[in-house]
């Protein structure tokens, strides 16, 4: 009888784990799909539902701080990109009490200053420029083979050699390395970050154009 009993209560919160899965599945697999679209505010506030219910899931927190990245570098208004990257941080600072020593949560911090920098350089090229720049090696020593941190830092450090004159070309060669990995890159969960391959393609015409 104990048997049989233990047998329906695993058998039920099988189930239950399966049921909640997919809809965490559906739930991100819709959230991607609003970003895709350009529907920022529905997709940065649909990941936050999602991460709000996952709660020690880092991957939920990790994309509502990079929809709100990725929609501040053409942003214009102040005030706009501070709301939009306070956010950012705000759930990078979660995401990190889920995941430590993370590359992709330190790539992702070193481009929300990048994001202040490309806004302003004057003000927060000395203050951000340093911190940039040792997160992105502290992210390629965690993870030396992930194709995305090696370009990420690629082109930083190209953008740093144009500002002060210096050569690129040394930099192509890690573009290269880059492309080169994505055709084997396997993360580690279905959501985790992916993209980068065609920027880097496109990276490397302009690096070899410079």
């Amino acid at each position: 009888m104990k048997t049989i009993v233990s047998f329906i209560l695993v058998s039920f919160f099988g189930i239950i784990s399966i049921i909640g899965q997919s809809s965490y599945e559906k739930g991100m697999d819709k959230a991607f799909e609003l970003w895709e679209a350009d529907q920022y505010d529905q997709a940065s506030n649909l990941f936050e539902r999602i991460a709000k219910a996952e709660k020690d899931n880092w991957l939920p927190y990790f994309y509502v701080a990079e929809v709100n990245i990725a929609r501040s570098w053409s942003e214009k208004n102040e005030q706009k990109l501070k709301n939009q990257l306070d956010k950012a941080q705000e759930y990078i600072n979660f995401a990190k009490t889920f995941s430590e020593n993370n590359a992709e949560l330190l790539k992702l911090q070193a481009e929300l200053y990048t994001v202040w920098i490309s806004f302003d350089g004057m003000t927060y090229g000395m203050k951000y420029s340093g911190k940039v720049s040792e997160l992105y090696q502290k992210a390629l020593q965690l993870a030396p083979k992930n194709p995305r941190i090696i370009l990420a830092k690629a082109q930083w450090d190209m953008g740093s050699a144009k500002y002060f004159g210096q050569p690129v070309e040394p930099y192509c060669k890690d573009i290269e390395r880059a492309i080169e990995l994505f055709a084997t890159f396997k993360p580690q969960g279905k959501y985790e970050p992916t993209s980068g391959e065609e920027r880097a393609k496109e990276a490397l015409k302009q690096c070899k154009a410079e």
